[in-house]
């Protein structure tokens, strides 16, 4: 009986092996290669979809997806073309299914999307400088009523905290668990939410009362969160900014953030200014300014100077957290243990 179970699982697995060498042999007649399907496009190009034959097999028809949406369908090999314009940037795969001869097979190839053009450079000019805890890890920066709202990370030390901006002086505080690190504040609707680095937990607060309410998870590490007035938007580290359903948390869409040169990934403090996402770049001392529909950095501000202002002390660290006061129409910026706040406004 030993002996007829093993001789049976050697058969299924020479079977198995057989049918994959089979599907690699029909892939390998097939591909999706031609001139227009560069490695590097933008978003006013078109594809040409159609297939390399290489064997001169017979093809019935072929159906194609673009990032697992279908975008059309051909007899034979007919040239399908494709517009880019309402694609999303970054990365793309292209899948054919191909009929032929009796069979199918799926072929599949890439490519991905840069933004069209090259971010414009914006430049400020400091209108205050204010004191701030040079012992804050500034995670997350947001004004509420007239309060800033910060977010303080490092596991033992991390807070939420209301501070009076022009004092530098913290109103109120709530301290975190020693295993979470504070990471990204945004307020929605009366709800400050709050992010933590790798522990894959966020908090939401009530605003007005300064106290917990409830914690809720995700999936990825949590660095930057914004919103737009009805959705919450939350970076991971990445190139993705990640739309997230304000009554479920859960994650319905994303971008990807492109300059026309490359992916800009490592998204981290983010603030929601005029329909566009401010955001900080770990380890960069910049502000790209993010059109929250394509992903691509229209404007970036080189904030290097301001470090330069600072104290310097073996603490110090990145440029990191945006607050834009409404009442002002002023940008409040610091970093990590930076023992001043600046206020700028952009300038010609």
């Amino acid at each position: 009986m030993f002996k007829l179970k093993l001789f049976a699982f050697i058969a299924l697995g020479v079977i198995l092996n057989s049918c994959k060498e089979d599907e690699n042999a029909l892939k390998k007649l097939f591909s999706i290669e031609n001139a227009s399907i560069k490695p590097i496009l933008k978003l006013e190009e078109n594809i040409d979809l159609v297939l390399q034959n290489k064997e001169n097999k017979t093809i019935d028809s072929v159906v194609y997806y673009i990032n697992e949406k279908r975008v059309g369908s051909v007899m034979g090999n007919e040239k399908l073309s494709f517009a880019l314009k309402n694609q999303k940037l970054g990365n793309q795969t292209i899948k054919a299914i191909v009929y032929f001869e009796g069979k199918n097979i799926d072929i599949t190839s890439g490519f991905s999307i840069y933004a069209s053009n090259e971010p414009k450079i914006l430049n400020y000019t400091i209108v205050n400088t204010y004191p701030h805890d040079i012992n804050a890890y500034t995670q997350g920066f947001e004004f509420y009523n007239g309060t800033l709202l910060e977010s303080t990370g490092q596991y033992k030390e991390s807070t939420l905290r209301k501070t009076d901006y022009k004092t530098g002086k913290v109103i109120e505080q709530i301290k975190l668990e020693d295993n979470y690190f504070g990471e990204g504040i945004t307020v929605l609707k009366d709800k400050i939410y709050q992010l933590t680095w790798k522990e894959k937990t966020g908090y939401i607060y009530d605003a007005k009362k300064f106290k917990l309410e409830k914690t809720f998870s995700f999936e990825t590490e949590g660095w930057g969160i914004t919103n737009d007035g009805e959705k919450l938007y939350m970076s991971d580290g990445s190139e993705k900014i990640y739309f997230l359903d304000p009554i479920t948390l859960k994650v319905v869409d994303y971008i990807s953030v492109y300059t026309a040169g490359s992916k800009i990934d490592s998204i981290n403090e983010m603030e929601w200014v005029n329909g566009k996402i401010w955001a900080n770049v770990y380890q960069k001392d910049v502000i790209a300014i993010i059109n929250p529909k394509t992903g691509a950095v229209e404007n970036v501000i080189n904030c290097a100077d301001l470090k330069t202002k600072v104290t310097q002390h073996p603490e110090i660290d990145y440029f990191n957290g945006i607050a834009y006061n409404q009442s002002t129409k002023t940008y409040f910026v610091t970093g990590k243990n930076w023992d001043k706040t600046f206020e700028i406004k952009l300038s010609n």
